[in-house]
């Protein structure tokens, strides 16, 4: 009797997750991805070509791309608006330069009334840290790589 009522139980528990648990459109999503990605991408290309029209050079026009587009993301996420985007967009706005400022302004943002040492100082690296962690370390393991296999001559 037990394990009828167990099996009865799990069941209706199965029914109200599948109710409850909301579908996604798995294509739609990817469209919205790429798209919202690729609206990054455009803006990106469009500032490049803008400061390369005024004359800078290739890798200076580059790094005002880059900062401005950070610059743009941070005050989109300041004004709430870039996680709108990103419920839209999902992966499409955390792969370019402008998801990892959102991943640490964010929390800067929703931090600051703890202070500045204890909010904003000890917080803001909660969702990009990891990132930046990572990246550092692998760099580290290929650089060390790279400088042995010079070392025998491979490379």
């Amino acid at each position: 009797m037990a394990d009828v009522l167990k099996e009865r139980k799990q069941q209706e528990y199965q029914k109200y997750v599948k109710q409850v648990t909301p579908t996604h459109n798995l294509f739609l999503n990817m469209c919205k991805a790429f798209v919202t990605g690729g609206a990054i991408c455009v803006i990106g290309q469009f500032i490049l070509n803008w400061c390369e029209g005024t004359g800078m050079k290739e890798e200076t026009a580059g790094g005002w791309c880059s900062l401005l587009l950070v610059l743009l993301s941070v005050v989109l996420t300041g004004f709430n608006f870039y996680q709108k985007l990103a419920k839209f967009g999902g992966a499409g706005t955390l792969v370019p330069i402008t998801g990892f400022a959102n991943s640490v302004a964010s929390p800067a943002i929703e931090y600051q009334k703890e202070g500045q040492v204890f909010g904003i100082g000890c917080k803001i690296f909660t969702i990009a840290g990891p990132v930046i962690l990572f990246g550092v370390f692998t760099s580290w393991v290929l650089g060390v790589i790279y400088w042995v296999l010079k070392l025998l001559g491979i490379v």
